[in-house]
């Protein structure tokens, strides 16, 4: 951390010390929740049903072998998001407005089309997988429930400012603690599982790798790396319009930043551990190698919630759905009208940014439409995870160098450690991509 960051501590509120509470840690505590913000939302909208799939598919195959990435990842992912973060609040301007600053129109739209087909790969797959769990505990038809599902979430996320909307949801996201406690209650070797987290195993199988690149697709997202740009505009805009933004010194919000990213980022990887702990002790352990079923996913849950597990499940499924659809919708609406220079902003009413809305239903159309593919609704969620992995490797490459660029961000540029772990993210990536895509031709 650089000295201009961690300096003049004053600086970083008094909220603890309020009302002579200066040594309460209650009050300490409830200063720092009051402070988290768009990166635990970030975080939780990491967990999404794509991602739910994806940490059961692999501790299904593969057992506790990809748990290293839960640990190894956490410092690259806070990094991405930190530089993402970081340009959002020094430029005030989203990403791919920002990115527009030093690359050519041309390859800035090149890079959010393909963010617009991951996302809405993804909004398919998420719409399909919700409900999917629904008809596990109601016989409704499928089609319905999803064409219910989407405009309910496009409604909610057009009428509703999301500000309020992601407020209570993510504590809504509590459900998938209920790996973390059955992960306890399948009593692996922990041994086993303290091994497998610090120590990387790496395979040249072919499955293998595709599994790591869909980890570190579904963990590390293209769509995440816009709205946190994006949320973090429109927080200052808040922030602004109260009149708190004005008295805050530009470091103070840079480390408050980091804390709430930390958090989120942290929340999601505990998350992830504990899924494929589960997974592995109920399904691979059983000889359940591949999970073809939303059945099969929730009989995870079972040690936990016995025949209430498909109840368990689907909640889990819902919730973080309709927490990370919209942000996925929402990212794709920030890039395309940041592109296209047009108004945006969910804290904008519909007639002050009809266009931006507009796209948001676009993509919630588009996602729908896909459900009529009949695609198996967790492979579909597997492989746009993949999808994913492929698609942040350019994004990445071209985030980390606007970052780093002091044209652009002037004496805020990426401090050491967000340069390290951010390159390490795209070097992962990219020779992972680059392996399998070896293999393929061998």
């Amino acid at each position: 951390m650089r000295a201009d960051e961690i300096t003049e501590e004053r600086d970083t509120g008094n909220d603890s010390s309020a009302e002579g509470g200066k040594n309460n840690p209650l009050r300490i505590f409830w200063a720092f929740l009051k402070r988290l913000g768009p990166g635990v939302v970030t975080g939780a909208s990491d967990d999404d049903p794509g991602g739910i799939a994806t940490y059961s598919s692999v501790g299904a195959a593969f057992g506790t072998q990809l748990l290293w990435m839960a640990l190894w990842q956490l410092p690259m992912m806070s990094a991405v998001q930190e530089a993402c973060a970081r340009i959002g609040i020094v430029t005030r301007e989203g990403l791919a407005a920002s990115l527009q600053k030093r690359y050519s129109r041309i390859t800035v739209g090149v890079l959010v089309m393909m963010l617009v087909v991951a996302n809405v790969a993804n909004i398919g797959a998420d719409i399909q997988a919700m409900a999917a769990s629904i008809r596990l505990v109601l016989p409704v038809n499928f089609v319905l429930s999803a064409v219910i599902i989407a405009i309910v979430m496009m409604s909610l996320e057009i009428l509703v400012p999301y500000e309020q909307y992601s407020k209570y949801l993510k504590y809504l996201t509590v459900t998938l603690f209920a790996y973390v406690i059955t992960g306890f209650l399948t009593d692996p070797s922990w041994a086993r599982v303290v091994k497998d987290t610090l120590v990387p195993s790496i395979s040249f199988d072919r499955e293998y790798l595709f599994a790591m690149i869909a980890v570190f697709g579904t963990t590390i997202s293209p769509y995440l790396f816009f709205w946190q740009a994006s949320q973090e505009v429109e927080q200052q805009a808040v922030d602004d319009e109260s009149g708190s933004g004005n008295k805050a010194p530009q470091r103070r919000k840079l480390k408050n930043m980091r804390k709430d990213v930390f958090t989120g980022m942290l929340l999601s990887q505990v998350v992830m551990l504990f899924i494929i702990i589960t997974t592995s002790q109920t399904l691979h352990e059983n000889g359940i190698t591949n999970v073809e079923s939303a059945q099969q996913a929730a009989n995870a849950l079972k040690p936990l919630a016995g025949g209430y597990a498909s109840l368990l499940f689907a909640a889990g499924i819902i919730t973080t759905g309709l927490l990370a659809v919209p942000v996925l919708a929402g990212a794709s609406a920030y890039a395309l009208a940041e592109l296209f220079r047009l108004r945006e902003g969910l804290g904008k009413k519909f007639t002050r940014a009809r266009v931006f809305y507009l796209l948001i239903v676009l993509a919630f159309g588009l996602g729908l439409l896909l459900n009529l593919v009949g695609i198996n609704a967790i492979k579909a969620l597997y492989y746009s995870a993949f999808i994913n992995g492929l698609v942040s490797v350019p994004i990445l490459f071209l985030l980390l160098r606007l970052g780093d660029d002091p044209r652009i961000m002037g004496a805020k540029t990426n401090p050491v450690w967000v340069k390290v772990f951010g390159w390490a993210a795209f070097a992962f990536a990219g020779a992972s991509i680059a392996t399998i895509a070896v293999l393929y031709m061998i």
